[in-house]
Formats: C-alpha cells, structure tokens, sequence
C-alpha cells in the first residue's frame, strides 16, 4: 500500500437507533446524548439512511453486519451461529449444522415449558464460569454426532455432523426476543428440534446445583440454568474482502459474530485487552488497536462496538445513553486525533440495526449513517447525528450492502 494511500475507518455502535422514549422527553438515546464528535461527522459530511435489513430477513446483528461489510445477505447468509464457530476456530465441514448456544437463566417451575426467559445472557457470566459450565454439560451431553465448543461470556456453540438446519413450524428462536416470555411456544417441536429440545431440558439438572450456579446465587447473580440453542445454519462462503474492494484490513470486535464475519471474508481478526461486548468494554482500546492496524499498512478498519445494544435487550435507558457518549468520547475522539496524521482518510458513523429499548429486541427499519472525510467542505445540513436528522437530508440507501461500495469508492 501507498503511504499516501487513503485509511477508511468503520466506526460500529451496535443497535444505537432506536425509537423516541417519553423518559428521554420524547427524544431518541442518539438524540440524547451528548456526542459532540458524531454530531461533527455529521453536520460536516454527508448523512442520511440506509436499510440494512433486506425484507423478509430476520432483522439480527448477522444480516446486518454481513450487509454493512458489502456483502448481501440475501446472496450470502447461511445463518448466524457458522461465523460464531469460525471465529472461536472450530472446526466443521460444509454438511455440518452449527449452532449458538446461549447460557441462560430460566424461572424454576418444575415444567419446563411453563419457565419464564429471565436473562438470555445468565447475567453476563463471565467467560470462565461460563467455559466451565459449557464443557460441564458437554461432556455429559455431548455425542460423537453432537459436539459442545466454549466461547466467551454467555456466548457458545454447538455443531452437529451432518446435522439438519431448517425447523418448522419456525426457525429456532433467539432467546433475547422473548425476554420475559414464558417459553414453552417458542420451543423447537420437530423431529430434529426435539432432539436440541432434549439437550436444553437435560442441561438443567447439571446446571441448577452446579458449583458456579450456587457460588453466583450467593453473590446476588442470576444463575446460567439452562442452555439455550439458536442462530442455525452452514459453514458459510463468502468473496474476500481484498479481492472486493482491493485494500486490506482488520475487524475489531468483541463479539464472535462479528468477528467470524470479518475472518470469513479475509480480514484481520483483532483482539483487545479489556474488550468485554457490554457497557465496560475498552472504547479507547478499540480505536487505539484500529490505528494501530492502519499504522501496519492496512488501510481499512471495521470497529463493533455491543455496548449499546446489550443496554437496548436489557431496558437499560441510562445506559444506552451513556454508551452512546462513551463511544463518542473514548473510542470516536481517539479516532480523530490519531487519524489526522494521514493525508487522506474517511469514516463510516452507523448502528448496524435498531434496538428500541421498549421491545427489547432488533427492529429492521433504516439506520442513520453519516460519512466524514478529511478537508470535505461539504455540509449536510443537518444539527447532529440522530434517526431524525439522517431522514430529514432525504438520502436513503435501499440496499444496505451497496453502501461499502460507495463508501470506499468516495461516492459522497
């Protein structure tokens, strides 16, 4: 790459859209927030919204992150929990099924069909109960055709030689859409959800006394007493980044998702130390890790950030707001200052989907996005980077995954 060349930074609040909240006196969390740096990307570039989303899809984190890298999710999605499983190294053939396994916390009625969804995260355990949990229920569970993997928090996964994909009546459900709903409806019922069914009532006897669950009782923490299985599908295949867009580049995220995305089309998967997923992740670490890659030679940086979208699933209204700001003071600010030694560069500002706090799920609407680039003398006219604002300018983007394109292209 040239030293001359231009940097292109994606900077990613996961679920930062959302709906306007009485609480926040009729304003959006983006709208309440003081984010003074997203506010200047806006007003001093180009913004508008864009639909990452298509029609019929399931409005998740996976559809939504594989449309905003450039790729489209009708074409090239197999299902969430493949990426998840790439990402952690596990490894598995193209027949086989792999599948998300959350650890969760349940109510405790004797039927387990008649149990509440409490906490789809176990309270966000920590990755080593959580891993100790995992190869717990593994062990006495797994089958030479069914196999347990550990990944972080709450987050694992299961893979299934040969194993089926499709359910019916519905796909298998993720267990932050029914929060606070009883169970028993949104349950596999066919021949081969039974199976998975089997092994989520079967966890519960090893779990509910084991050693973890009754040190966390004791600490005032939600038990993990149950596995939950989810997010279906194949070993994905998609074109290279490098190939697509002809630069290279690194992903930076916390998350499995996101990261198994960014390896499956050819980028560097990054860690950074203190990166959690949630509201105590390292913002500043992120951006830090992000110039460090571009300082390498790559010329492309992907930064997800959970924090926002963990406070939207968890009706944390304070929160959402915060982390808004956190992104903007810590990981956004840091952004700017270390960007600026370069001639050129450009960032992409997005949530990848709505999260609104009164559902407490994903929602497929459009998404604001702004896009900055150094010495533009552009204006956009707006106030600030919010739903609002972006819908206003009148520029709307239909098909999320051609915004990469334009985007590294400079179409704006």
């Amino acid at each position: 790459m040239s030293a001359n060349s231009a940097k292109y930074v994606v900077l990613l609040g996961d679920g930062m859209a959302d709906y306007p909240l009485p609480e926040l006196g009729g304003k959006t969390p983006l709208q309440a927030a003081n984010k003074k740096n997203m506010d200047g990307i806006a007003i001093n570039g180009i913004t508008g919204s864009v639909k990452t989303i298509p029609d019929g899809m399931p409005p998740g984190s996976d559809v939504a992150n594989l449309s905003v890298m450039g790729y489209d999710p009708a074409k090239y999605y197999s299902g969430r929990s493949p990426f998840e499983a790439l990402s952690i190294g596990i490894k598995f053939g193209i027949d086989d099924a792999s599948y998300r396994c959350n650890l969760v916390t349940l109510s405790d009625e004797t039927e387990y069909e008649s149990r509440t969804m409490i906490d789809y995260s176990s309270d966000e355990i920590s990755t080593a109960e959580g891993k100790e949990l995992l190869e717990y229920v593994g062990n006495r569970l797994g089958t030479d055709q069914i196999r347990f993997y550990s990944g972080i928090s709450y987050r694992h996964c299961v893979i299934w030689k040969n194993g089926p994909v499709l359910f019916e009546p519905s796909p298998l459900t993720p267990p932050h859409d029914i929060l606070g709903k009883k169970i028993g409806k949104y349950l596999p019922r066919d021949p081969n959800g039974s199976i998975l069914l089997g092994l989520m009532k079967q966890s519960v006897k090893y779990l509910e006394n084991h050693p973890v669950n009754i040190s966390r009782r004791a600490r005032g923490l939600k038990p993990a007493n149950s596995i939950w299985i989810w997010g279906e599908g194949r070993k994905p295949s998609i074109p290279l980044f490098s190939e697509k867009y002809g630069i290279s580049g690194s992903v930076i995220s916390a998350v499995d998702l996101v990261k198994g995305i960014g390896i499956c089309a050819g980028l560097n998967a990054v860690d950074v130390p203190g990166a959690t997923g949630n509201l105590s992740t390292n913002f500043k670490g992120k951006a830090e890790k992000a110039l460090s890659e571009l300082d390498k030679g790559n010329d492309f940086a992907y930064i997800h950030i959970e924090a926002p979208d963990e406070c939207g699933h968890r009706n944390e209204i304070s929160n959402k707001v915060k982390a808004i700001e956190l992104i903007d003071s810590l990981t956004l600010a840091t952004l700017l200052e270390g960007l600026e030694k370069y001639e050129k560069y450009s960032i992409l500002l997005m949530p990848d989907h709505p999260t609104p706090i009164s559902l407490r799920t994903h929602t497929s609407e459009a998404v604001p996005f702004a896009v900055y680039s150094k010495g533009s003398s552009r204006k956009s006219g707006t106030t600030g980077f919010d739903e609002a604002n972006a819908i206003s300018t009148g520029l709307y983007i239909e098909h999320g995954h051609e915004l990469m394109s334009m985007f590294l292209g400079n179409a704006f």
